[in-house]
């Protein structure tokens, strides 16, 4: 790196030509091979890759969105009826809230969307909160819902999540968790959506102020605030801890939809205190009368209000960023049934396939049918009680079959189902004998 000395000839740029005596070149760098190039053209060439590294940038944040398809909130329902049965108004949230989401990015990029008339409105999202029993359905709503988009989804646990600086999870690796999700293209990311499931568990123990800090539940609502709301998190690339020496990812949750699940368990006798239909005394009516009066004024969501939910642990801050939220009813004797048989991946539908490699025929007559759907009615499970009664159920079928190799066909009956009596089970040789 040199001017030309007095006693040595000027270098020529091999890029403008322009010898190192002319002002203009600055400083002159040679190369091993004799090129030269001055400091006026390096400084051209580095503006050159910065701008077109800007136009890429931009390019690829304008093309993610406009590319998306907005699908249609019947066609979300219809996608969700195959695997979930029931729950109609949970369904039309989610589909409408899901719709809603990609129209909102949308209108970010075309403000002329919906007419000049309102092109100057922003849109705001609306996080989501179903509330419901175990095993009505909500995980299950949310990993149906992400085979459908074509944004990334992801879903997290809440119960893990502890306040910064204490033993746990940090709020900001539910976030991380979509970013993965989008295998770590930041802009695919922060259009996605998160299911924060168990949302309940981070309710404040008690309504009375405590000397002890709840690291794991009013202080992990405070973390959450401005992540649903909208803010740029610093996400630590893999997970852990946060340290001051560790490179973040930065991700803007604006445009992220919150959708939270949980089990809620007692609000429905805050709604029943509220309303005064709480009866008391020896011999009251409310074990006659508590799940019917519970039914009528807890249908679809209309019977939860805000303050219920403060009641039961959420702060008002929080509650306020989650507009939208949907009751699930605990599943039916009915419901049960078709659950049974009915979605792509019913039980039944699982296990005959199992059966059918082995070439079996396994049948459950309707009787059966009704009465796995009592018993698990009465563990009160939902549809999780299902599970754990087949499994039992099938044991010794599913252990006694393959071994045997001459079993053709399996047939359950409500006796077995109640333990009274084994299934009927047909040999290669009786069947072809009937024959």
């Amino acid at each position: 790196m040199a001017k030309g000395k007095k006693n040595e000839p000027p270098m020529n740029c091999s890029f403008c030509g322009r010898p190192s005596s002319d002002p203009n070149c600055g400083q002159m760098v040679s190369s091993p091979t004799g090129e030269s190039i001055c400091q006026a053209c390096v400084t051209l060439c580095n503006d050159i890759f910065e701008n077109e590294g800007e136009k890429k940038e931009q390019k690829k944040a304008k093309n993610i969105v406009p590319e998306l398809e907005v699908p249609l909130p019947a066609v979300l329902k219809a996608g969700l009826d195959k695997y979930v049965i029931g729950q109609e108004h949970a369904k039309k949230v989610l589909s409408v809230a899901v719709h809603n989401h990609y129209k909102r990015l949308k209108s970010q990029y075309d403000k002329t969307l919906g007419g000049s008339e309102y092109e100057d409105v922003e849109l705001d999202k609306s996080n989501v909160l179903l509330i419901g029993p175990t095993g009505s359905g909500k995980t299950l709503l949310a990993n149906t819902m992400a085979r459908m988009l074509n944004v990334p989804f992801c879903i997290c646990d809440a119960t893990t999540i502890t306040e910064a600086g204490y033993v746990g999870e940090d709020v900001e690796n539910i976030i991380l968790r979509l970013v993965q999700a989008a295998d770590y293209d930041i802009e695919r990311a922060q259009i996605g959506i998160i299911f924060v499931d168990e949302i309940d568990k981070i309710g404040r123990r008690t309504e009375n102020v405590s000397i002890t800090r709840d690291v794991s539940g009013e202080g992990v609502q405070q973390a959450l605030l401005k992540i649903l709301e909208g803010t740029v998190a610093n996400i630590p690339p893999k997970g852990g801890r946060k340290h001051p020496q560790q490179e973040y990812l930065q991700v803007d949750t604006s445009n992220i939809l919150f959708i939270c699940g949980g089990a809620f368990i007692g609000l429905d006798k805050m709604v029943q205190r509220r309303i005064g239909k709480q009866v008391l005394g020896f011999t009251g009516s409310e074990e006659k009368n508590g799940p019917k009066t519970r039914k009528k004024y807890i249908q679809a969501g209309a019977g939860f209000e805000p303050e219920d939910l403060i009641h039961f642990g959420l702060i008002p801050e929080f509650v306020g960023r989650l507009p939208v939220f949907s009751n699930l009813l605990p599943l039916k004797k009915a419901d049960l049934i078709k659950i049974l048989t009915e979605p792509t991946n019913a039980l039944i539908k699982q296990y005959q396939k199992l059966m059918a490699m082995e070439n079996v025929k396994l049948t459950f007559r309707k009787d059966a049918l009704e009465e796995l759907a009592e018993e698990a009615e009465t563990k009160g499970t939902g549809a999780r009680g299902l599970r754990s009664i087949l499994e039992a159920l099938m044991l010794d079928v599913m252990y006694k079959v393959p071994s045997s190799g001459d079993v053709a066909e399996c047939t359950i009956t409500a006796q077995v189902i109640k333990g009274e009596k084994d299934p009927i089970l047909k040999t290669v040789a009786s069947k072809a004998t009937k024959k």
